[in-house]
């Protein structure tokens, strides 16, 4: 870390770089946070969590049993060992409330005064934060599995919604309506997500084995399938069902790039929500596995450690780019904090903070004299 901050200074690195390598640093040093705690607010397991980007200090939960509960992350009482606490809930009195399951929810991404959530009772709905009450809710034939809004659209305000139906729902926030279907999938469509760089470029996957890419300004179908075979056909291609398998595409060829992970364990009929992180110097992927989140090199598919402290299965888990911390969401109904833990040397730690005669030595050992007298 010296020779960046050296090179930084006298300019021959720009500040990216350095802030690359920080970043990087604080990842792969990801500990379970036992001075943090996540308020448990939740009867059942926890679907779906979503983290804001506008302070990126609230995080939105959605349960098993229905309820939403949007948590403040700052530490407010400044105290070492603290509470992230409910800051409101619509939980099972609230008439509002999902009836089953929540799936997703998640934040509008240009403004806190609103989120989206989607359930197993066939609906999604757009609350007002501030009431916590529905402005808009749509109603679908089947289940909805999910659900995404896109973080850079600004020429339209689509929310691509996947349900029961193979019919992948673009509903508008504008008009309140659904006002297109994408078709193409021959199964219950289990995730649905925007590009992050082109507003109109829309990826979903299916129980037909497929992902499908998507121009929503094209009436015609899917500009491609990513097929894990690249083209040669095979009888596994066409089997439905999962294969236990992450794979990582080339989204402009739609090309396998053959990243061999292992075997990553998906034990629902659900998708597995996992989040990748950002801002580091190569990315790291973290996958629900088990009880454990499994942290995978996002380019290599080495499996750099897993992230162990849930009592029952992970569901779901969340990368914070502003501090590198991730929040992990499970069936024994807890929230975990995973933060950086930058230890210092052994030599170190016998410095200005270590204890002698049950008080804090106030003074550093480098700056205490250090010659003798003639006398002692």
């Amino acid at each position: 870390m010296l020779s960046f901050l050296t090179a930084r200074q006298t300019g021959v690195d720009d500040p990216v770089r350095l802030r690359r390598a920080e970043s990087t640093r604080r990842v792969l040093s990801l500990e379970l946070n036992h001075d943090r705690d996540v308020e448990r607010i939740h009867g059942n397991g926890i679907n779906t969590i979503d983290i804001e980007v506008i302070e990126g200090r609230y995080m939105l939960s959605g349960g098993s049993d229905g309820v939403i509960v949007i948590y403040d992350l700052e530490n407010n009482s400044k105290k070492p060992h603290y509470t992230c606490k409910a800051v409101c809930t619509v939980g099972r009195s609230s008439r509002y409330v999902h009836k089953f399951s929540v799936e997703t929810v998640q934040w509008y991404p240009h403004d806190t005064g609103m989120f989206v959530s989607s359930s197993f009772d066939k609906t999604m709905k757009v609350w007002d934060t501030e009431t916590l009450k529905p402005a808009e809710a749509f109603q679908f034939e089947g289940n909805v599995y999910c659900h995404h809004m896109s973080p850079i659209a600004r020429k339209h305000s689509l929310i691509a919604v996947g349900t029961k139906d193979p019919k992948v729902q673009l509903c508008d926030l504008k008009s309140g309506s659904r006002i297109h279907i994408l078709q193409g999938h021959r199964g219950e469509v289990l995730s649905v997500r925007w590009s992050p760089r082109y507003e109109h470029i829309l990826a979903t996957a299916s129980t037909d084995s497929r992902v499908r890419v998507w121009d929503v300004r094209r009436a015609s179908g899917s500009l491609f399938t990513l097929d894990q075979h690249n083209g040669d056909k095979s009888k596994a291609s066409s089997e439905s069902g999962t294969d236990d398998r992450m794979r990582l595409w080339n989204s402009a060829t739609g090309e396998n790039t053959l990243v061999n992970y292992g075997k990553v364990v998906n034990e629902s009929r659900k998708g597995v929500k996992f989040t990748v992180s950002r801002g580091c110097s190569p990315e790291f992927v973290f996958v629900p596995c088990g009880s454990s989140v499994a942290m995978y090199g996002l380019h290599t598919g080495e499996l750099v450690t897993m992230l162990r402290g849930h009592y029952n299965n992970v569901d779901c888990c969340e990368f914070h780019t502003d501090y590198q911390e991730l929040y992990s969401g499970g069936k024994d109904c807890n929230i975990l904090a995973w933060v950086p833990v930058l230890r210092q040397p052994d030599n170190e730690d016998e410095g200005a903070g270590s204890v002698k005669g049950g008080a804090q030595n106030a003074v550093n050992p480098a700056f205490e004299d250090a010659w003798s007298s003639d006398e002692d």
